[in-house]
């Protein structure tokens, strides 16, 4: 099962965290360097987002109920919601730590090997994220997605700490350290903004990509004819789930079975085309005016320069 899959990934990042976590808290406690211990706690939040992503995952994997017909999908993007708020609260802790070290320098300790390790962790660190983007991607799943490119933020933002604190070894500019820091807090602070956009848009229901709407598209277009139409074309996502809907003009003398089947056709098409999309097909009247202008205005899908819009005539390939 894909779901289960998914999840044996997110525990992969968990251990992964714990482990990353110790070797920074460990060179952190070689050099005394406040830019590797900013490293080391933006891995506390490595660690809580993959312990929300297990328990997203298992949600999201749940199937429809009588309480949720949908599923619950969008349980990823709560995931990914909640690990922004860790992320901007490990920025948060970050800037301050860097702020009190600006205004105390300090000398580094043990510099090479606290920068040996903490090279070590990034390695790991980014193996790790390679794994689950390809995989996130492969499924479609937000929070493996979300927690890999986190992750991979996390093995550069340890590249410039490593480079920075060899320099400050090297020139002996302590002050330099906590700015650092506080280049890290910066950095973390965006990466959780985006998070946080990412997930709101799609709790919001935004619409598929131009993509997964190009490939729908298509198989209508296939269809199109002088007695069958298609309009108010409309998508969303939550999760892996897709959700698409769409009208079906035919003509009124058409039997039930005959509007059926042929819808019934299309949504295979689809579903073979974007697997794990529920589709759902409104069949109409050709002749009747209604039918033609039922849905509001903004409300359908806006194709691009070479298609026509949904509800303004047929589709053209």
């Amino acid at each position: 099962m894909v779901g289960r899959k998914l999840e044996r990934f997110a525990w992969l990042s968990l251990v992964t965290g714990v482990v990353v976590l110790s070797l920074k808290v460990f060179a952190w406690q070689l050099t005394d360097s406040v830019g590797l211990l900013s490293d080391a706690l933006e891995s506390t939040v490595n660690i809580g987002a993959a312990l929300v992503a297990i328990f997203a995952l298992r949600a999201s994997n749940r199937p429809a109920d009588a309480e949720h017909h949908f599923g619950h999908g969008k349980a990823e993007y709560l995931s990914a919601m909640v690990e922004g708020f860790l992320i901007l609260g490990a920025a948060a802790a970050i800037i301050a730590t860097a702020v009190n070290r600006l205004l105390n320098p300090q000398p580094l300790e043990q510099v090479g090997v606290g920068l040996a390790v903490s090279v070590l962790a990034s390695v790991l660190n980014g193996v790790v994220a390679w794994i689950l983007i390809r995989v996130g991607r492969e499924h479609r799943s937000v929070v493996l997605v979300a927690d890999g490119k986190h992750l991979l933020t996390d093995v550069w933002t340890s590249a410039g700490v490593v480079v920075a604190v060899a320099a400050v070894a090297v020139s002996g500019w302590e002050i330099l350290d906590p700015i650092i820091a506080l280049a890290v807090g910066a950095n973390i602070l965006w990466t959780g903004w985006g998070l946080l956009r990412e997930s709101v848009s799609g709790l919001l229901d935004e619409r598929l990509s131009d993509d997964d709407i190009d490939k729908v598209v298509a198989v209508l277009a296939a269809h199109e004819s002088d007695e069958v139409h298609f309009h108010a074309l409309q998508s969303r996502a939550a999760g892996r789930q897709r959700f698409v809907s769409l009208h079906m003009l035919v003509p009124g003398t058409s039997s039930v079975r005959q509007a059926h089947d042929l819808a019934q056709q299309i949504e295979d098409e689809i579903d073979a085309e974007l697997p794990e999309t529920v589709v759902s097909i409104h069949i109409e009247p050709l002749e009747d005016p209604r039918a033609w202008d039922d849905i509001p205005r903004g409300a359908e899908h806006r194709m691009n320069s070479s298609q026509t819009r949904f509800g303004e005539g047929p589709v053209s390939g």
